[in-house]
């Protein structure tokens, strides 16, 4: 009787070596300084030009082979029985939609194939162990799900996070805007630091000095591994906890893969975040515009056809037509013009007549917060977890829409004080007699507040929408996935020179960010808001006073690694109940 074969899956086998970092031009360049090279010198290195990998299949297809290879291995060798059977069937669930389930499946897959397999696999053909990861992962997820059903999402994005990136910015600007000239001038990240502390980050990285170099590499490390014990000590049964060897496992992957190097190393770097901006842009233009109908097409099909002179011209066309012509067409585009502000007019009213009249017999926030089906399902019953703390009555008091700081983050980063002082006195004046003003309709619970929250929540958030479980968190999850391992493999840590964009290739983002920025606003506003017509400066303003904030990575951590804390307050609020940072950086030192 044979024994089982004890070799991984094809997938699990060790990845070639990196190719070469040489380029074709200097190979180019040394072929020009022989010229007597021969040809069969010259073939030879031929196969040596580097050549991008060919892409990934990313369909769901694909990812649940790739699930099927790594987590399922045992079904690979049972003939076509389980070949149909989808990946909910074979794996425990992740959380409530089979959607966002594979592409979570398809990171647990990667991280199982380069973290545990890379050794287990050598040890023993027995997959029970990979088995108890992925039921502790599924236990965590399913509890997370729970507890982001009561989260405040509209608080949290649009009040909490633009706070942080608002305080990034004011302490970014301070930093490189100094008072002292040159040579008594402090470094930026010295003034950034005391303005924005954090102890992943303490002492600032020294180049010179090695010491300090270790050291918050160390520090920042201590912080990734006691914030997701920290998480996983709230998360995860006593019985899990007792196991010392899965939740070790499970914070040295999340800690190193996740935080440290996806957050830390390659997520807050300046490129990547103005790649993030730019697809965010590109993804709400996308939202404004309209679709072409078929009257469109056809006018731009005929336009092409006029280009290659196959049909007659417009000029050609009106050669012969009197001049009373383009009095007509001025009419006209006036009519059309009186016509469309007019409706526009009329929608607006409408809109706002119809929401005033619905938000006046809303209930107040407080009552649908009380409400026992926001705060438990029937899922809650198979979790067996720590009961977490009733998150309202922690809460600080809900804030008025109109106080809230995407607000301030929107006025600070175009700079609208030093642009338009009367605007930003103007809207203050208004903002302050709708809070105190005649029946403090901006007030907390007043009618333009439940307006506002009505509008954001079914028109910007959609909260309510089924799509955000099956089309959005999927393709965000699949977009994180590309990110943290290209071709479904681990990335290297420090990156070569050919991954690494190059200062020109980091300016050539920077103005595709700044053009996608500046398309989704009118041009006349654009234009009437810097006060020139021409491009290139109003790129080369958007990249200097906006784009420019998040142009150092060491204090893109900062602001991601606040970001993180936020988040993980808000889902896990007995977190708060301790020292918090503060505990955290005693126990480092």
């Amino acid at each position: 009787m044979t024994q089982p074969s004890s070799r991984p899956p094809n997938l699990l086998q060790p990845r070639p070596k990196g190719a070469p970092t040489f380029s074709s031009s200097s190979l180019a360049a040394t072929a020009s300084t022989t010229p007597q090279t021969s040809r069969a010198s010259s073939r030879t290195r031929e196969p040596n030009t580097e050549r991008p990998p060919p892409p990934v299949d990313t369909s769901d297809e694909a990812t649940a082979s790739l699930i099927r290879r790594i987590l399922c291995p045992h079904t690979q060798n049972t003939g076509d029985r389980n070949e149909g059977r989808p990946i909910s069937e074979l794996l425990p669930p992740l959380t409530s939609s089979d959607e966002v389930d594979l592409q979570l499946y398809a990171i647990v897959a990667i991280i199982i194939k380069e973290f545990v397999y890379s050794w287990y696999a050598k040890i023993t053909p027995d997959h029970v162990f990979v088995e108890e990861v992925v039921r502790i992962i599924a236990h965590c997820t399913r509890a997370l799900e729970e507890r982001l059903r009561r989260v405040d999402f509209e608080e949290l994005i649009l009040d909490e996070i633009p706070a942080l990136v608002d305080r990034h910015v004011h302490a970014y600007r301070n930093a490189h805007e100094p008072l002292q000239p040159p040579p008594l001038q402090p470094e930026p990240r010295q003034v950034y630091h005391m303005l924005c502390p954090h102890p992943a980050l303490s002492p600032i990285p020294d180049p010179e000095v090695a010491a300090t170099v270790i050291e918050q590499q160390q520090n920042e490390a201590a912080y990734c591994t006691l914030l997701v014990q920290g998480v996983l000590a709230v998360l995860l049964p006593s019985e899990d906890l007792e196991n010392a060897c899965l939740p070790t496992l499970i914070t040295d992957v999340l800690g190193e893969m996740i935080l440290l190097n996806g957050i830390g190393r390659k997520a807050c770097e300046d490129w990547f975040v103005w790649e993030c901006v730019t697809k965010i842009a590109e993804a709400v233009k996308a939202r404004l515009e309209p679709k072409p109908s078929g009257e469109e097409v056809e006018r731009d099909s005929r336009s092409r056809l006029e280009n290659f002179g196959l049909l007659p011209t417009n000029e050609d066309s009106n050669a012969g037509q009197p001049a009373q012509r383009s009095i007509i067409t001025y009419v006209s585009t006036i009519l059309w013009g009186v016509l469309q502000y007019g409706y526009l007019a009329f929608v607006a009213v409408r809109f706002i007549t119809l929401g005033l009249y619905a938000a006046s017999w809303m209930p107040s926030s407080t009552s649908l917060l009380a409400n026992p089906l926001n705060r438990s399902s029937n899922a809650s019953a198979t979790v067996k977890h720590k009961e977490a703390p009733n998150i309202e009555s922690s809460r600080r008091p809900k804030r008025p829409i109109i106080t809230i700081g995407i607000w301030s983050l929107a006025s600070n980063l175009v700079d609208l004080a030093d642009r338009m002082p009367w605007l930003t006195g103007s809207l203050s004046f208004l903002q302050y007699q709708l809070l105190n003003g005649v029946g403090r309709v901006g007030a907390t619970e007043g009618l333009l507040d439940k307006f506002l929250h009505q509008s954001i929540t079914s028109h910007i958030l959609h909260t309510d929408a089924p799509s955000l479980s099956t089309t959005i968190l999927p393709a965000l999850i699949l977009t994180l996935r590309t990110a943290l391992f290209p071709h479904n493999t681990l990335a290297p840590r420090s990156p070569s020179p050919s991954r690494s964009p190059s200062p020109l290739e980091r300016l050539d983002v920077k103005s595709k960010t700044s053009t996608a920025l500046l398309a989704l606003f009118p041009a006349s506003l654009l234009q009437r808001f810097f006060n020139t017509a021409d491009g290139d400066v109003m790129r080369r303003e958007v990249e200097e006073r906006i784009l420019d904030c998040f142009g150092d990575a060491w204090m893109n951590k900062r602001l991601l690694y606040g970001v993180v804390e936020c988040v993980v307050l808000r889902v896990v609020p007995e977190m708060a109940v301790g020292e918090g940072v503060e505990g955290a950086e005693r126990s480092m030192k």
